[in-house]
Parts: structure tokens; sequence; C-alpha cells
């Protein structure tokens, strides 16, 4: 019995020693302050190519290379507006075992949380995590491994905009993806405001770039003015929209600048490089060990700007209000 418990404790010794082992080994890689590692690798999924999303991904860079430098190395890509292609790139990020997740528009996070429930995933341009994710009464934090930046601007100031801008207009086409739930979360809260102070509303779904054109005539033929949220298929497609609104003298008023700068006249937006900074500078604590991800409630953007499209008002005989800054040419 004596030589058992000998034997068993010996054991139990080289377990622990093996334990402790392996312990020395990761304190190997993390440096002395912080719990930081010698080396990261952040995934970027990005859902698709246009303005707003890509301001996002440069300033989150920019934000955590200014902090950790040469020891963070980023594997971008983008889905092509593919919700589908988002799941395998972020399982691929999951196989390769990156240290944190960044996902670029809801189909993105969404993805990205559904791949992983061990891997940080950092979400940003997404308008409402409670609608991305289905929780009731969204209390502001996701929690599990999963936070980020919003993108919703006061969407009852939106629509205070087109009363500013059209105080005659009587009928509001609601233009947007059908598939992506945060516009329609967005187009809903707006028609009711927009209803509240008179005007008609009519939601204008489309499912894809494939029939954007002949929902954006029908619309442009019913309505006098044309609302639009931050929506990304609207974005990579703002040129249909302006070539059809604006020959019809339709005014569109967009939820963000990048399709406010291809077809809007005017909109109140936020600066996706500056959400991106603070996404990464959320990310910074994360992969340092100076925050806890399941405890860290969803950042949202600090100012927005009343911003007008000078070509499409002066196309259009629109004047902008007082307060008003015009769009960069470039924007």
């Amino acid at each position: 019995m004596k030589q058992r418990w000998r034997a068993g404790a010996a054991l139990l010794a080289l377990t622990m020693a093996a334990g402790l082992a392996g312990c020395g080994n990761q304190s190997a890689q993390q440096s002395q302050s912080g719990g930081e590692k010698d080396s990261y690798v952040v995934g970027i999924v990005q859902l698709a190519p246009h303005d707003a999303l890509d301001q996002a991904t440069q300033g989150f860079q920019d934000a955590v290379k200014e902090a950790l430098g040469d020891k963070v190395t980023f594997d971008f890509k983008n889905a092509a507006n593919d919700p589908a292609t988002c799941a395998t790139i972020a399982n691929g990020f999951v196989s390769a075992e990156v240290d944190l997740i960044m996902a670029n528009a809801t189909p993105a996070v969404q993805a990205a949380a559904a791949a992983t429930g061990d891997i940080p995933v950092l979400g940003t341009s997404v308008t409402e995590y409670g609608v991305a994710f289905g929780i009731k009464d969204f209390s502001g934090t996701v929690g599990g491994n999963v936070s980020g930046t919003s993108d919703l601007a006061p969407l009852d100031q939106q629509a205070a905009m087109i009363q500013t801008w059209c105080p005659d207009a009587k009928t509001v086409g609601l233009l947007y993806c059908s598939g992506e739930p945060n516009s329609q979360y967005q187009v809903d809260t707006v028609q009711g405001y927009l209803e509240e102070m008179g005007y008609t509303c009519t939601q204008y779904p489309f499912s894809d770039s494939n029939d954007i054109a002949a929902v954006t005539t029908t619309a442009a033929a019913n309505s006098d003015v044309i609302y639009v949220p931050t929506d990304n298929t609207v974005a990579t497609n703002a040129s249909i929209v302006d070539n059809i609104c604006r020959p019809a003298k339709i005014p569109v008023f967009a939820g963000e600048q990048g399709i406010c700068a291809g077809c809007g006249v005017a909109t109140l937006s936020i600066s996706y490089y500056d959400l991106g900074v603070t996404t990464g500078e959320m990310a910074v604590k994360i992969l340092t060990g100076q925050a806890d991800i399941s405890q860290m409630p969803i950042e949202y953007a600090p100012q927005f700007t009343p911003m007008y499209n000078a070509e499409i008002c002066k196309d259009l005989g629109l004047t902008p209000p007082e307060g008003y800054t015009a769009i960069e040419a470039d924007g």
C-alpha cells in the first residue's frame, strides 16, 4: 500500500512538473507586461469592398499597428458581398488559430461568431447587435467571445433631415436589401419617425444586386424622395441608384457618407475610419490581456456630421441648409 502511494505521488509530481514546464513555455512566449505575446495574428473578414467598410478596416489596422507594431500580422480577406464566403473565411481563421477575428459588417460578424466560441470576435460597421444576434431587450453587451462597435446613427435625426431638406414632399420610398437584417431594422425605425411627421412611406426591398435596378425604378416612379440606410448592397451598387434617381430628379437621402457620395443628396454620417480606430483600440486591450471581451459593451460613434453631395445637389437644384459640410470629391 505504501509503495503504491509512493508510486502515485511520484506520478503526480511528474504530472505537475510537466504542467509547470508547459506554463513556463507559455510564459516564455509572453512579455513581462500584461500578458502580452511576442507576436499576434489577426484575421480580418470584410463583407464587401466599399468605401465605408474600407475605411473601418484601415482605421482598425492603423490603431492596432500603432500599439503593437511589428508584433501583429493581419490576414485580410474580402468576401465580395457574399455571406457564405464570410463563413468560409471565418472557418479558415479558426483552423489557423488566429489570435483575434475582426469582422467588418453584420454578415461577417454573424459568420465569425458561428465559427468559434473561443477566439475573440470584434465586429465593426454593425448597426444593431441585438438584431444581428436575435437578442431580445439587448442591453449593450453581447457576452461570450463577441463585442465590437456600431455604426448606428440617430435615426430620428435622419428622418428629420428629410423634413428639413424637402418640407413639401409627401411620399418617401425606403430602398434596401431584404437580405440585410440591419437594413430592415433601420427602415422600419425611420418609417415610424417619418409617419409621425405626416409622410406616406413605402418600403421597396430588393433581394440582391440583380433586382436593384428594377426596384429602384419603381421606387423613383412612386416617391417624392428616397431613403437608403447603411446598406452594403446599395453601397456597392450606388451608381445604379444614381443613374435612375438623378435623371428622375428624385433626391436620395443616405445612411452614411459613402452611399451619399455615390448617389445621395445628404446624410448624417459617422467617420468609419474613427469607428475602425475604436475597434482597434478594443482589440489591443483584448490581445494584451487588459480587458475581457465578454465584459466589453458595444461602443458607438461619438459624433455625427451632416454632409451633402455638392454635384447631385446642383443637378437637382437643391441648396444645402446651414450646418452641412460638402463631401469631398474623392470621398
